[in-house]
């Protein structure tokens, strides 16, 4: 029993069923199976990997419950005929012969059809607008009659008699997120007039049929969960008020639990957050519908630590937590908290670079910027080496504290310099805005990983000499802040990005920001936060260009808020001694200033890895030093070098 978190390690119960601990892996999309919806070998290695971490129950993935219009994204797993069973039964007791207990999701997209093919249905004929902003999709849905409503209704409940048959313990009908039932839940996309449209009573009535459906097929001692959102979010949409009313009543139908998460993909931010929102982002939710109902409560969205679970379930804010997230970043999260380890998992920093941006928004099998072995369970593992070899890491930020700990696992001797005086690289500065705080218990992380391996770290610049008695050299050194060939950029009122962050205190109160990437708007939006006049000057059309989804709208609501001025279309001319000159499309334009940041980019630090590659020396570059990118870029490139070498 944990000492630490002596209630999320407890056993509790889901209908008749007895979960060892209080941690559910919340249901995701993979990206791993087959097209025909059957489960594959990928997927088996997967979920093996996820059960084997410790959670007390694994609810697999959306599974469509019909061949007609349920399937939402390309190799989504499915449950809607009998050729599907042997599949899941052979997943079904993989995750049980890893300790857990095997939960599986069922569901209908609804309108929310990222595949963007016909048939697209949904309660009245309202399309969804992501279709056409991200896929160029327009398409407005069939809609449902009351036979294709009934017709569904019957097909949720032979999938969920498929789920029992394949060996699962708990089947959860998706009720959330923007699919299906959500669509007539909300006013948003059901303007119905009939049975199924109007009034609460009528907008919830597929949920109850849906319910009632299952429990006749599968029974009355079969473990049956549903899903809600809290609130959609939606400017029209529902409100947590109903949605207690809708618990109430799945519960007098006989539910065993609710999930409760939020929004959908419209409003993404409130589904998936990135770390600009708060963490444990829908627990309010949660905590709201458990004081109506006595059915057992899982909370669920961004409970990124054990101490966030913990204090949800000992403040009647749940009885159980749904991570899902946090375990792609590191299965072994529920393990790691028994043994009363917090120190050792590695954090979700909710940056969504890889779950969404990299994989599921592109059709490509999951992945996590800080875990590479997602999605690759079998093929990445960590082996020890052939030879020990005795190598220097030059750079103590993530790419080169990542590849230290990986290298050091596998038996070489590792030495790491760092000139900085203190570890993390420019992680230290991405995480000095209050928004971005996520990525504080990623370097805490690092650095514990670092000490307990017994990691020798040199707090001074490595030099060629230093670097002769190694057999192969890590260059880690990063990326350096771009400057301009630009009129007065010498000038003291002009810094860059980094400086600027690393001495706010010395920022003046009107400040112009040069540059609408990432770092230049998260900068920008730290300032107008702090109550400095910010103008952002961008010379796109649109700052915030090839920003993660999640963050461009979380961005995008938080500036919103504040005074800031944008000026896009806008070219940086001079450096003045109060200001800058800047060229427009009307024309040329003095913007006044008592500080000038330059946020142009990083380029990647490459001095002395060439020194070394002249020198005739072993070396090999990592993360920035390859060219400035992202976390992601940091960890994997880092990670899949330290197996190779």
């Amino acid at each position: 029993m944990s000492k630490m978190f002596p209630t999320l390690c407890s056993p509790a119960k889901i209908g008749n069923v007895t979960l060892k601990n209080r941690i559910l892996k919340a249901p995701q999309s993979s990206g791993m199976n087959n097209m025909d919806g059957t489960v594959s070998e990928r997927a088996i290695r997967y979920y093996s990997d996820q059960a084997a971490g410790g959670a007390g129950c694994i609810i697999v993935e959306y599974a469509y419950v019909d061949d007609i219009g349920a399937k939402s994204a390309h190799c989504h797993l499915g449950i809607s005929n009998n050729e599907h069973i042997p599949g899941l039964a052979w997943l079904a007791e993989c995750i049980r012969e890893n300790g857990a207990v095997p939960a599986i999701q069922i569901e209908h997209c609804g309108r929310q059809k990222f595949l963007g093919t016909q048939p697209i249905c949904g309660p009245s004929a309202i399309p969804w607008p992501k279709l056409w902003d991200q896929y160029g999709i327009q398409s407005v849905p069939h809609v449902l009659t009351i036979e294709e409503i009934q017709d569904i209704v019957h097909a949720f409940g032979d999938a969920a008699l498929r789920a029992k048959q394949a060996g699962f313990e708990i089947v959860e009908i998706h009720g959330a997120h923007g699919y299906l039932l959500t669509n007539f839940f909300s006013p948003t996309t059901n303007q119905r007039n009939d049975l199924y449209g109007g009034s609460l009573e009528n907008r919830m009535r597929i949920y109850l049929e849906i319910l009632r459906d299952v429990r006749k097929k599968v029974g009355p001692d079969f473990a049956v969960t549903i899903r809600l959102s809290g609130t959609d979010y939606e400017p029209d949409g529902f409100p947590i008020e109903e949605t207690v009313e809708l618990a109430k009543a799945l519960e007098k139908e006989g539910i065993d639990g609710i999930h409760v998460s939020g929004g959908d993909h419209h409003t993404m931010i409130h589904q998936v957050s990135p770390m600009a929102i708060e963490v444990c982002h829908n627990a309010w939710a949660a905590r709201e519908i458990k004081k109506h109902v006595k059915v057992p409560i899982i909370a669920s969205g961004s409970i990124t630590l054990p101490k966030y679970a913990e204090e949800i379930l000992t403040t009647e804010g749940g009885d159980f937590v749904g991570l899902g997230r946090p375990l792609w970043a590191d299965p072994e999260w529920p393990a790691k908290a028994a043994a009363d380890r917090p120190e050792d998992i590695r954090p979700c920093i909710r940056c969504n670079e890889g779950c969404l941006e990299r994989t599921f928004f592109t059709y490509k099998a999951v992945t996590c910027a800080l875990n590479p072995v997602i999605s690759r369970e079998g093929e990445l593992k960590i082996k020890p080496a052939d030879k020990s070899r005795k190598i220097a890491v030059v750079g103590g930020g993530p790419a080169g504290m990542e590849f230290a700990r990986v290298a050091k696992l596998r038996g070489h001797d590792i030495t790491l310099f760092e000139e900085r005086g203190i570890l993390g690289g420019l992680l230290n500065e991405a995480a000095a805005p209050e928004f971005k705080s996520d990525i504080l218990p990623l370097i805490k992380y690092q650095v514990t990983q670092l000490k307990k391996l017994g990691i020798p770290v040199e707090q001074r610049r490595a030099g060629i000499e230093d670097l002769d008695q190694f057999d192969a050299v890590i260059c880690a050194t990063g990326s350096t802040p771009i400057i301009p060939r630009i009129a007065g950029v010498d000038k003291p009122i002009a810094v860059d990005s980094l400086t600027a962050i690393n001495k706010m205190d010395a920022i003046g109160k009107k400040v112009v920001v040069v540059g609408g990437g990432l770092v230049g708007s998260e900068t920008a939006l730290d300032l107008a936060e702090r109550g400095h006049q910010v103008t952002l000057v961008e010379l796109l059309p649109q700052i915030m260009n090839g920003v993660a989804v999640t963050d461009f709208l979380a961005y995008s609501e938080r500036i919103a808020k504040t005074d800031m001025r944008i000026m896009t279309d806008t070219r940086l001319t001079e450096v003045l001694d109060d200001g800058i000159m800047v060229e427009t499309k009307t024309g040329n334009q003095k913007i006044s200033a008592d500080t000038v940041i330059l946020a142009l980019g990083l380029k990647a630090e490459q001095g002395l890895y060439d020194e070394l590659k002249t020198a005739g020396k072993e070396a090999y570059l990592v993360g920035d030093a390859i060219c400035a990118g992202k976390i992601f870029d940091a960890f994997h490139t880092s990670y899949r070098l330290a197996l190779k070498i």
